[in-house]
């Protein structure tokens, strides 16, 4: 045997298996017409069975009929019910019941069950004549469990100039799928080479689909690109050393391959090794220790997290005792509270083992006081709502399983969810500990300690984007100091292998450039600079021209680049940053589709808007604007809608920038300052993959491409967080005492009677309220300022820090407590709104054009992400006053400083003139809006034609575009209503 051959490659891999304990097959033992290897089924029956092949030699008359009836009763099993399926359970010959595949048991109590699992055979078998309908044709490998082949897979060597291309090559054309072993015995097919491997759990000629299966190219659980980790021999050897190692394989079969879909459902590496993982770190930690998984958009996360939910439930230590009496997991996805039910309910068919809490939180109640349930679905908000009543759980151990950890996991919710779960435990561990303290103090570190870490809790955080807060609280002390995931499937890898797609990689930037003038010189009000700067920005982004301008870019470049992709069903999303915002963008395209004529014929372009509640404009009092109102059907309905019903464009303000997997959304158009997660998250919308869908686009009116690329790096790779020091809560203790507004004495008889839940008590809380707020009352308005600031950051922080500080304070508990009951009493401080300048300001200028067109690429993050930026403290910045002149000004030199006459917004100076004319305010207040318009008609080419030589764009514009005129004479026809207003 060559040293170069194929065949060196398989008995290298064959010589490891049969070390490990599989069983070498004889490839003529093969049975086609059954589909088994005979033999071997039987010998594994007669092995862990000896009595039930007993009553089979008896009832059938012999050794030879039985092995031939047993077979023929195994082979119309499989046929009917499927491979995992017969594997799992049993079947039933001439009132005989054979188990055919023992489950490794998950404790040593019974050890009978231990000799039976160890009696399942597991075999490899070389060159596999396997074909009905092609004798000649042979299988490199095949795996067989207890004579049932399971998987196959086909070699290559490069030495031989043949890859793991040729591999998936060679199953596509050569295989037949309709072939027995193909079409109803084997799960899984793996293509192989040195290097890399890939697999798939169903042939179809040229559409059969592979997926890598590869580690990462850093290594398991580690942040990298595609492939394996360069290093001593075979690349690939993890999968014949790991995931076919004999214990690893059999639970495969039991633990994580299901019927799904009409399929099969087969783990990807990332997700088999996260979960093996997290078992055996809790088997050696025990209850008390969180971990953080990093898995990126298109890791199968949902699948992964009903896998762990599953074996959690089942995990014993060494006592033999179940880990978790229960697993609860914590999710707002109803797409993964199916999909987690489907996936364990194909591996435990046990009635009443998994319970979806989607009603009343007593559902919540009785699911954990009760002993069937081993893995809850529920919401993070049920767990204030039994906090008092559900005393029967205390003092059990459980597997928390947190879906999207974010911040929201930082705060009194998941105290309720401590207090109810692990409550017990912590006042305990008080009582035992703090012996000579009183009473008071004993509840108050009780209080301290439903907020920190509890022994008898384990957290289990899956996010794609994990915040510094959601490190610290989650994540592991690395050498280097930093906090960071248990286990990660990187951005980038799941980029590279192709489950999700690149979305910075085709990504277009619009600058917009304006100036601005003071409709009323002689009124120069002074304001906060900042407030003020913010409210002329958005003055001219909600400004008509404004809008129609987008309006003409995002439909335009639409029917252009984006309607023909996916065979043109291809949808696009427009991001805008407020509610009011997405009405008038809603507004200004559908009257921009109208008067192009877009909305007629077999490709007419239709938009939906999303947002929450009800949306009034300060430029129409009168009207009110809901979701449902202005698309024409129920909120519930949208998602549906939009992917079937000949809608292309989705215009949002908040809603479905996070959750909402539509893979046919191929554009996206931003119109909203994005940062961090949020950026990371809003721009992912685009990223799921789709047959036909070879890219996606982005063009951003209000990000930079550095600013696009700042957000996405803390993500690309493995994320990481400095801790914070728990000390920096006592400087903000320290400044708060020292402020005169809070007394000792008052502080503990208020938080004493809060911990009481003795509702008589609520006016002992009142009491000790009022004379810290008439103290308050009395600082300047800067230390007043200064001091609310400093408790809301302390309570901010605190209730974050708490949960992650080795030990517990009961004055900081104290301080919070009383904090946040007294920020509910304190004035509320600057609450001057943002100030409306839309009849002070006016635009007289606008251009809007490309600044870039990018191919963003991406670097892992170099810097450790921080949870309290600024120690917890928020911002510290003095309000500056400014003139108004003087803000529009620095305005117009930043946004306006190459602005000519080409750029002037004509039309908008015409509603001045028109105003100016005292023909035009006799009409209106004479006659009728329709007759108005008539004489404006005529009055406006009267305009023009005596102000030509200053209006020459705007004369040509108007008389060649008779669009034009028709949006022109509909926007000055609002003067009609101004003269009647000012008329009374």
């Amino acid at each position: 045997m060559s040293v170069h051959n194929e065949a060196a490659f398989e008995s290298n891999i064959e010589a490891h298996l049969t070390s490990d304990g599989w069983l070498k097959l004889d490839p003529k033992s093969y049975d086609k017409q059954l589909g088994l290897f005979g033999a071997e089924l039987v010998g594994y029956v007669q092995d862990s069975q000896p009595k039930e092949w007993e009553q089979l030699v008896a009832r059938h008359g012999g050794e030879q009929m039985a092995t031939s009836k047993f077979l023929k009763v195994v082979a119309d099993a499989i046929d009917h019910r499927g491979t995992i399926s017969v594997l799992r359970g049993t079947v039933k010959d001439s009132g005989v019941t054979v188990r055919m595949c023992w489950s490794r048991p998950a404790n040593n109590l019974t050890p009978e069950l231990a000799e039976r699992y160890a009696a399942n055979r597991c075999g490899v078998v070389r060159q596999l004549h396997h074909s009905e309908s092609n004798p000649g044709d042979s299988l490199d490998l095949a795996l067989v469990v207890n004579g049932i082949p399971v998987a196959t897979a086909e070699l290559k060597n490069p030495l031989t100039h043949q890859t793991i291309e040729h591999a998936m090559a060679q199953y596509r054309t050569d295989r037949n799928p309709h072939d027995l072993i193909f079409a109803k015995r084997t799960l899984v097919h793996f293509a192989v080479d040195p290097h890399r491997v890939a697999m798939t759990t169903k042939l179809d000629r040229e559409q059969t689909r592979f997926l890598p299966f590869n580690t990462g190219s850093n290594g398991p659980g580690r942040p990298g690109a595609a492939g394996n980790p360069a290093g001593n021999g075979y690349q690939t050897a993890y999968l014949w050393e790991q995931v076919w190692q004999r214990d690893a394989w059999l639970d495969l079969m039991h633990s994580f391959v299901h019927a799904h879909d009409g399929g099969t459902l087969f783990p990807r590496f990332h997700q088999w090794h996260a979960v093996r993982t997290i078992l055996s770190a809790t088997t050696a930690d025990g209850p008390g220790a969180d971990r953080l998984v990093q898995h990126s958009a298109g890791s199968g996360k949902s699948n992964t997290i009903a896998w762990t939910a599953h074996s959690l439930s089942r995990l014993h230590g060494d006592d033999d005792a179940p880990i978790f009496d229960k697993v609860v997991v914590i999710t707002d996805r109803r797409v993964l509270d199916r999909q987690l039910q489907e996936t364990v309910a194909g591996l435990d068919h046990t009635p009443g083992t998994i319970v979806r809490v989607d009603q009343h939180s007593s559902q919540l109640k009785e699911a954990l006081e009760g002993n069937a349930a081993r893995v809850i679905i529920t919401t993070l908000q049920k767990f204030p709502v039994i906090a008092e009543t559900a005393n029967a759980v205390m003092g059990r151990r459980f597997a928390v399983i947190v879906d999207e950890a974010h911040s929201s996991t930082t705060g009194d919710a998941v105290k309720k969810l401590k207090k109810v779960l692990g409550g017990g435990l912590a006042e305990a561990e008080a009582a035992e500990e703090e012996t000579e303290t009183a009473p008071e103090e004993d509840a108050l570190l009780a209080s301290a300690r439903a907020r920190g870490k509890q022994q008898n809790l384990s957290f289990f955080a899956f996010t794609a984007t994990p915040k510094p807060k959601t490190l610290e609280t989650f994540g592991h002390l690395d050498a280097d100091g930093h906090k960071r995931p248990f286990h990660t499937y990187s951005m980038r890898q799941a980029i590279d292998e192709g489950f999700i797609l690149d979305v910075l990689a085709s990504y277009t930037t619009y600058s917009t450039y304006y100036k601005l003038a003071n409709s009323h010189p002689k009124n120069d009000p002074e304001m906060d600079a900042g407030k003020a700067k913010a409210a002329l920005a958005r003055f001219v982004s909600l400004h008509p021209y404004q809008l129609e301008a987008k309006a003409e870019v995002i439909v335009e470049h639409f029917r252009q680049k984006t309607a023909a992709k996916l065979d043109g069903n291809a949808k696009a999303m427009v991001v805008t940053r407020s509610r009011l915002h997405a009405v008038r963008t809603k507004q200004a395209l559908d009257s921009y589709i109208e008067r192009k004529g877009y909305d007629q014929g077999s490709a007419a372009l239709r938009v939906l808007v999303a947002f929450s509640g009800t949306v009034s404009d300060p430029e129409a009092p009168d009207l009110e604007f809901t979701e449902a109102g202005m698309n024409g059907f129920g909120e519930g309905q949208l998602p549906t809608r939009f992917r079937e019903d000949g809608y292309q464009v989705l215009v949002v303000a908040e809603k479905y920038q996070t959750g909402f997997d539509e893979p046919l959304l191929h554009t996206m158009y931003v119109d909203k300052k994005l940062a961090g997660v949020k950026a990371v998250q809003t721009l992912s919308r685009l990223n799921r993959t789709h047959p036909g869908k070879e890219d996606t686009f982005v063009l951003d009116f209000a990000n930079s491409a550095e600013e696009i690329q700042d957000a996405f790096e803390p993500f690309y790779e493995e994320s990481f967080a400095a801790p914070t020091d728990p000390n920096v809560l006592y400087t903000m203790e320290h400044d708060l005492l020292a402020a005169g507004v809070l007394s000792s004495a008052e502080m503990a008889a208020a938080v004493a009677a809060l911990l009481s839940e003795d509702p008589t008590q609520q006016s002992v809380i009142y009491d000790n309220l009022t004379s810290a707020v008439g103290r308050f009352a009395q600082l300047d308005e800067e230390a007043a300022d200064e001091f609310r600031s400093t408790l809301n950051g302390y309570c901010r922080a605190y209730a974050f820090v708490a949960q992650v500080m080795p030990w517990t304070d009961p004055d900081l508990e104290r301080l919070f407590l009383y904090g946040k009951a007294l920020l509910t009493e304190l004035p509320t401080g600057d609450t001057d709104p943002m100030p409306q300048l839309s009849k002070s300001v006016q635009l007289t200028h606008l251009r809007m054009s490309v600044s870039g067109d990018h191919a963003i690429e991406l670097t892992a993050a170099d810097e450790a992400g921080v949870a309290l930026p600024g120690e917890g403290k928020g911002k510290q910045v003095e309000p500056i006053l400014d003139k108004l002149s003087a803000l529009i000004s620095a305005m117009n030199e930043k946004y306006g400083a190459d602005l000519g006459d080409a750029d002037k917004v004509w039309v908008d100076q015409q509603w001045v003139v028109v105003k100016d004319d005292d023909e035009m305010r006799d009409v209106a207040l004479h006659n009728d809006r329709s007759q108005y318009e008539l004489v404006l008609a005529e009055k406006i080419k009267q305009f023009l034609v005596e102000r030509h030589d200053k209006n020459g764009h705007l004369f040509d514009l108007f008389f060649a575009n008779p669009d034009f005129q028709t949006m022109m004479l509909s926007y000055l026809a609002g003067t009609y209503d101004e003269f009647r207003s000012e008329a009374g």
